[in-house]
């Protein structure tokens, strides 16, 4: 028996039940699927008033994830919730509200990665310790800091 396509509301479900979406990510996935613009309009404002579409909520779930679980800087959380569609004020707000340093983060970060370094020549291991924190969102300066504190290198390197 061939299944029936899913309307909009069904498919804006199946989306969120596989992970939370912003709204902007979400309106872009059911506009893909051949929906009408003002369909998907209405749908959205649907699940706002219900709370399944919420950016504040969004943000402050993936800030905080990012930020205690990956140890990521605040410049990777920036990035990666702009380009799912979350506005800069809403970004900053997560951000502010979650409150955790990025000097403590990209420490533990370092000396997390420091111990599987531990067989290169100080200066490699150095680089690529400052390379891999900038990779995670970290400032370059930050990076050199955190990796000369977990390698425990002098700044004279």
């Amino acid at each position: 028996m061939p299944r029936t396509p899913l309307d909009c509301h069904e498919r804006a479900l199946a989306l969120l039940a596989v992970r939370p979406r912003s709204r902007r990510e979400l309106r872009a996935r059911l506009l893909r699927a051949g929906f009408e613009a003002d369909e998907v309009d209405g749908e959205l404002e649907r699940l706002e008033a219900v709370g399944l579409v919420d950016d504040e909520e969004y943000a402050r779930r993936v800030a905080e994830h990012e930020l205690m679980v990956r140890l990521s800087g605040r410049r990777a959380i920036v990035s990666r919730l702009a380009a799912r569609g979350v506005d800069r004020e809403t970004i900053d707000r997560a951000l502010d509200e979650a409150g955790v340093p990025d000097e403590e983060r990209a420490l533990e970060l370092a000396r997390g990665r420091a111990r599987r370094l531990g067989g290169l020549a100080p200066e490699q291991a150095f680089a690529r310790l400052v390379g891999f924190l900038a990779r995670r969102g970290y400032d370059h300066a930050l990076a050199r800091r955190a990796a000369r504190a977990a390698l425990g290198v002098e700044a004279d390197d």
